[in-house]
C-alpha cells in the first residue's frame, strides 16, 4: 500500500511540476518559433496597395524565424470565399475582411476560432468576435478638396450630402459591403435615430445616396480613392485614413473633416476548410503582436490593435491615427447589429446602387 501511494505521489508530483511548463505553452501575442513552419506555404488575403504592404511588412519577422512561405493575395472578395468553401478548396488561409462579414457568416464562411491558439490579450474590449479578432482600427473620414471650397469648406457628413449649398462632385466608397455608416448619415438629415433604425428605412437612406447625383463616382479599391484625391478629380471623398494620409503626404491639396468620422475595423479571419489551421492560427498571433503593430501603424498610418503598441511616426502619420482621446470623441460608431440583422437585403439594395440602377 506504502509503495502504491508512493508512486501515486510521484506522479501528481510529476503532474505539478510539468504545470508551469503546460503554462508557458499558451500562445504570447508576436511570438513565433524557429522554423516552426519550415516547408509550408500560408496565403494572405487583404485589400492591396499602401495596407497590405504594410501587412506584409509586419509579418516579416514571422516569416524569417517561422520559415514559412508567405504569399499574398487580394482583394477580398465575399463571394470568392463562399465559392472556395462551397467547392472543398480553399487556397486562402487567413483573410482580412471588412467589419460586417465577419458576424454575418461566422461558422459559415469563417472559423469560429479557437482563443486558446491566440493571444488575444492586448486587444481593446469589446473587438473580438466569435470568428475574428481585428486586424487593425481606422476611419473612414470626409476629406474636401481646398480649392474647391476655400472658405468655406464642409464641416459634416450633412454638407457631403448638400449638392446645392456644396456643389461638386462626391467619390464613395463601391468596394462591395455597404457603408453602414454612410447610410446611418444619410438618415439622420430627416432628423431619424440610427439607433431606432428599421429595415423600412433603409430605402429613404440609400435614395438619398441617389440624390447626390449622377455624376457620383464609386470607387472599387483604396489606390483608386487615393488617385482621385491625388489628382484633384473630386471635389469631395469618402476615404479611409490610411488612403487619406497617403494622399496628403503625396501632396494632394485635401483636409479630413472628423467630425463623426466614421469608426471601423477591419478583421483577421479563417476560412471555413482551410488545409492547415494550426499555420493560420500561427500567422494571427504573429500579426496581434507588439512589434509587428508598431510596423503596421508606421508603414501605413492605421491604428494598432495592440494596445501596447507606441509606433514611431511623423507628424503627417500621426495627424490620420484615430486612437488620440480627441479623435476618440469625435467618432461615429455604426449601429452592427442592424446592419448584420439586414445584411443580405442591404448589399442587394446597395448593389444595385453601385450598378447604376
Amino acid at each position: 500500500m506504502k509503495t502504491h501511494l508512493t508512486l501515486a505521489a510521484a506522479g501528481v508530483a510529476l503532474v505539478l511540476g510539468a504545470l508551469p511548463a503546460m503554462a508557458q505553452e499558451k500562445p504570447v501575442a508576436g511570438e513565433v518559433k524557429e522554423g516552426s513552419l519550415k516547408g509550408k506555404t500560408l496565403t494572405f488575403v487583404s485589400y492591396g496597395g499602401i495596407y497590405q504592404d504594410g501587412q506584409i511588412a509586419a509579418l516579416k519577422e514571422f516569416v524569417d524565424k517561422s520559415g514559412v512561405k508567405l504569399l499574398s493575395d487580394g482583394p477580398t472578395e465575399t463571394a470568392k470565399i463562399q465559392a472556395q468553401v462551397e467547392s472543398g478548396n480553399v487556397s486562402w488561409d487567413v483573410v482580412d475582411t471588412s467589419d460586417f462579414p465577419p458576424y454575418v457568416y461566422c461558422g459559415k464562411l469563417f472559423q469560429k476560432l479557437d482563443m486558446s491558439k491566440i493571444d488575444t490579450s492586448k486587444i481593446p474590449a469589446g473587438q473580438v468576435g466569435e470568428c475574428s479578432v481585428p486586424a487593425m482600427n481606422y476611419g473612414v473620414v470626409l476629406m474636401y478638396n481646398n480649392e474647391t471650397y476655400k472658405d468655406n469648406p464642409p464641416k459634416s457628413w450633412a454638407d457631403f450630402f448638400d449638392t446645392e449649398k456644396f456643389p461638386g462632385t462626391r467619390a464613395i466608397e463601391g468596394s462591395g459591403d455597404v457603408s453602414g455608416g454612410l447610410l446611418e448619415q444619410a438618415f439622420r438629415l430627416n432628423g431619424g435615430d440610427p439607433k431606432a433604425m428599421k429595415p423600412e428605412d433603409i430605402d429613404g437612406a440609400i435614395q438619398k445616396v441617389r440624390d447626390i447625383g449622377s455624376d457620383t463616382i464609386f470607387w472599387k479599391t483604396g489606390a483608386e480613392s487615393q488617385q482621385l484625391a491625388e489628382s484633384g478629380e473630386a471635389d469631395m471623398i469618402m476615404m479611409w485614413t490610411g488612403r487619406a494620409m497617403a494622399a496628403v503626404k503625396n501632396g494632394a491639396k485635401y483636409t479630413p473633416v472628423w467630425q463623426d468620422w466614421l469608426v471601423v475595423m477591419d478583421q483577421l479571419t479563417i476560412p471555413v476548410g482551410v488545409k492547415d489551421t494550426d499555420a493560420a492560427y500561427a500567422l494571427i498571433n504573429a500579426y496581434l503582436g507588439k512589434s509587428a503593430q508598431e510596423i503596421l501603424t508606421e508603414k501605413t498610418s492605421y491604428t494598432p490593435i495592440n494596445n501596447e503598441a507606441q509606433p514611431k511616426v511623423e507628424p503627417a502619420v500621426a495627424a490620420f491615427l484615430t486612437n488620440t482621446p480627441e479623435r476618440q470623441k469625435q467618432g461615429y460608431q455604426q449601429n452592427i447589429k442592424f446592419w448584420v440583422d439586414n445584411y443580405e437585403a442591404v448589399n442587394e439594395k446597395w448593389s444595385a446602387v453601385l450598378a447604376g440602377n
